[in-house]
Parts: C-alpha cells; structure tokens; sequence
C-alpha cells in the first residue's frame, strides 16, 4: 500500500508551498521597503513575470502609464496606516504584465509588524479580474450601442418603421434643406424637428418652436415678423418677430396647415428673400434661418379646396419625414413604457417602478389615437393611483381598460338611439355622448352596479350619477 499524502501543515511544512503555488490566486511577500521577497506560481501564472524576475526587485516593476500596480501598497509600507478590516487591507488596480497587457485585480494585503509596532513588511493576495472586468465593458458597450440604436435624442423606438425615421432625421441634420414632418397628433413632431435641430451644424443657435393655431391670425404677423411702434394700436415699440429671434437657429412652425393663404405667401416671399420686413416698416431685415414645418392635415387636399397655396407647399415640402402612429408600431410599447415608468420615478421620488404582465398586455391591445402623448398620460394617470412599486391594470386610465367597442377612428360612425324614459321617442346619440355612455357602463360594472360609488369615483353627486344613468337607460 502507499503512504498517504500527509497534508498536515504542521508536520510538514514543504506541503505549504504546494498548496500555494497550486491556487489559482497570486500570493507574495515584501519586505518595509517595498521589495518583493517572495513570489507564487499563481502569481507567475498572472502576470506572466517569473520568481526569479520578481524576487528582489521593488514592487513599483507592475506599474505603467496607466496602472498603478502595486503603489497603494507602497504608501502602506511607508505611513505603517492600520487597515480597516482586522489588519487587512482591500484594493482594486491594474498591474502591468509582462507582455504590457493591463490586468485588473482584486487584491488585499496584511502589514507585519516587530514587538516596536514598527512595519517590517507585508504578505498579499490578488485574484485576476481581467476577464470578468473586459466581459462587463463590452456588455456595457453592447447596450449603450443598443440605447443609442434605439434612440435619437428623445425620440425612441426600435421598430423598422422608426429606425426609417432615425436614418432621415440624420440625414436631414447633415443638411440645411428644408423639412416637412407628418404625422398624426401626438407622435412627437416638435422632438423630432428638436433632433433634427440639435444634430445639425445650428445645434448652437436658437431653436423655437411655434404652433400656427394657437395665435390668432391677427397676432401671428406680428410673432412671426415683428413690427415697429406705431405700426398698429397697442405697439407701443419695436419687437422683434420671431424669424429674427431664431436668426442662425432653426424655427419650427407645427400646424402650418391652420396659415391663411396671405400669411403663406409672406412666409414664401421669406423663404426665396431671406429676409423679413416687420409690420409697418418698409425696411428689410437679412435673416438666416432654418425653416421646419409639421402638420396632421392632408395638405394636397386643402391646396385642391384652395386654401393652402401650391407655390408654398413644394417651398416647404422639400423633405418629408413622417412619424408613424402608435398603432403602427406596437412592438415599441415595452421600450416606451419603460422610459415613462423611469421618467416618473424620478419625478415622483419613487423607487424604479415596474408593470404588471396583464397592465402591459392591455397597453399592448390599445388602440392609442392619442399616440404617445395618450400612452405618456397614461403612464402618469398610472403613479397618481398605484400603491405598489408595480403598475397594475386598475391603475391604468378607464378608457385604456375599458376600451370602445368601436374604432376611435371612425368617431363619425352611425350614432344609436338613446332612451330618455321608457316611453320616450328615440333619439340620435353624439360621439361626445356616446363615449360619456361607453365610459359609466364601464365604470358601472367595475363598481358591480352601485352607482353611489360610481358617482364618489367620477366626484359628481348622487343625483348627477342618477340623472345620467336615467339618460342612457342604465
């Protein structure tokens, strides 16, 4: 029979220098000024220096330009500092190799000391990092080239129709051509003329955005152009429009569909001139601008009613860029979903929160004709309610849980009769009026038919809720 390997430490004492050259771990010792007195296998093995290059040497030999080595451990030697944790003392840094590869460790030291409490030198351990560390760096890469894909500026999705959208904004932030967004309300036609704006050589200057039927025709002129005193009553000095304010910037004008036909030939003598004459002076004003214009309307169908000239709309329709609806791109839902749940985390100084699997299924199901905008109140409407740290689907909005049987596109629909009483002659319902109907049955049945509770949710009194249960016949 054999003898059994006798791995008692004590009884012989060579088999410790066995079991430390076998780990896979890095071990050496020091002397109080720093030089290497010992050095293992495993050490070796990391760095790729031999023991006999090692030994004797100062441990400043794995330091580079960019790694420090070992020079936490030189101000240890030298200041005799306690470590934090019974005597040893944790450090992350990175070694140079023999072969100049820069290696990541994780490492901890232990300080000796004589009877004096004088430092006579060290023992230390580190473990190589390099792998896991490169790994984390390039999964770090891969996800902000990810984010990056899926984004521009703050426009986000990951569907084939928006990255369509991302590869024209870009191009039209290379150029200073003229751009037309499309695209129904509330699909971001203001952030994507922003993008536009902010990858492009103006990215500096002034970006102002102007909605053409929000003002009155009457002021618009003025916004736009700017006037002088005098030039009408109530200009009591000179102003600016905006045109001058945006002078070496971008403008934006959403709604250009709303212009009248004269502002639009105004606008297309400024476009051809580059330069504007504020109302009641005959004097021009140079200004270089980049127009953007965005609308949900047909434009072709009102140039065939005559009231949007054809001459401005070729000026203005030099690149068109249209943002899809909501409905088209559903697979973007999750992406946006999650950039709302972190935007009204941080708002409302909530920890991350998430969404529960059937809430994010009937968001999924949603038709949107409000697009992001509704899906973005949605998520809010969902924080004023939750209690959780998740999202559920009774914190969704009524209408998004108890979507309308018939399409929200199609609003002009054949309306239905309507019961006043029992015995009372039917009458046609309006859309308002249907949704109002479509909106208490569903609240009705979430509240199992009590309508004192209905009316406590809606924040109407008893009689309201029964007079208007009475009017649809509920």
């Amino acid at each position: 029979m054999t003898d059994r390997l006798d791995l008692d430490f004590h009884r012989n004492p060579a088999i410790l220098t066995h079991v430390i050259d076998a780990m896979a771990d890095g071990l050496f010792t020091v002397d109080a000024q720093g030089t290497f007195i010992a050095w293992s296998e495993g050490a070796e093995r990391i760095t790729g220096y031999s023991r006999e290059e090692i030994e004797g040497q100062p441990c400043s030999i794995l330091e580079g330009q960019n790694c420090k080595g070992f020079a936490t451990l030189k101000n240890l030697l030298q200041t005799s500092q306690p470590c934090a944790t019974n005597g040893i003392c944790n450090q992350e840094c990175k070694l140079l190799s023999k072969d100049g590869r820069e290696i990541y460790i994780l490492g901890n030291v232990r300080l000796f000391t004589d009877a004096q409490g004088n430092t006579i030198g060290a023992v230390g351990c580190f473990t190589d990092l390099t792998s896991f560390v490169l790994s984390n760096e390039r999964i770090a890469l891969l996800e902000e080239q990810n984010r990056q894909r899926n984004q521009f500026s703050d426009l986000i999705g990951k569907s084939d129709l928006m990255q369509e959208v991302f590869r024209r904004l870009r191009l039209a932030g290379q150029s200073d051509v003229s751009v037309f967004i499309s695209g129904e309300s509330g699909t971001g036609k203001e952030l994507a003329a922003r993008a536009i704006h902010q990858s492009s050589s103006r990215a500096k200057k002034p970006f102002i955005a102007v909605n053409c039927s929000a003002i009155p025709e009457t002021l618009l002129e003025s916004e736009l152009f700017g006037h002088v005193k005098g030039a009408f009553t109530g200009a009591i000095h000179d102003k600016i429009g905006l045109f001058q304010a945006a002078d070496g910037g971008t403008l934006f004008l959403d709604e250009i569909g709303d212009l009248s036909p004269m502002l639009q030939l105004k606008l297309l003598r400024v476009l051809q001139e580059r330069e504007v004459h504020r109302v009641g002076d005959d004097l021009p004003h140079k200004v270089d601008v980049r127009l953007i214009t965005a609308t949900n309307r047909d434009l072709k169908s009102l140039i065939r009613d005559g009231s949007f000239r054809e001459d401005f709309y070729y000026r203005i329709h030099v690149f068109e860029i249209r943002l899809p609806s909501l409905r088209e791109r559903k697979e973007d839902i999750p992406l946006l979903v999650q950039h709302f749940l972190e935007e009204f985390s941080r708002q409302y100084g909530r920890s991350k929160v998430g969404i529960a699997r059937d809430a994010l299924a009937q968001l999924m199901d949603h038709n949107w004709p409000g697009n992001i905008r509704e899906l973005r109140n949605a998520i809010e409407h969902a924080f004023v309610t939750l209690s959780g740290d998740r999202v559920m689907l009774v914190d969704l909005p009524l209408d998004v849980r108890k979507p309308a049987s018939f399409d929200h596109s199609q609003r002009t629909a054949q309306p239905v009769p309507r019961l006043d009483s029992a015995d009372s002659p039917s009458q046609e319902l309006s859309p308002e009026e249907l949704e109002e109907k479509r909106q208490l049955t569903a609240l009705l049945e979430e509240m199992g038919g009590n309508k004192t509770a209905a009316a406590k949710r809606l924040g109407v009194s008893r009689v309201t809720m029964w007079k208007k249960t009475r009017k649809y016949g509920l």
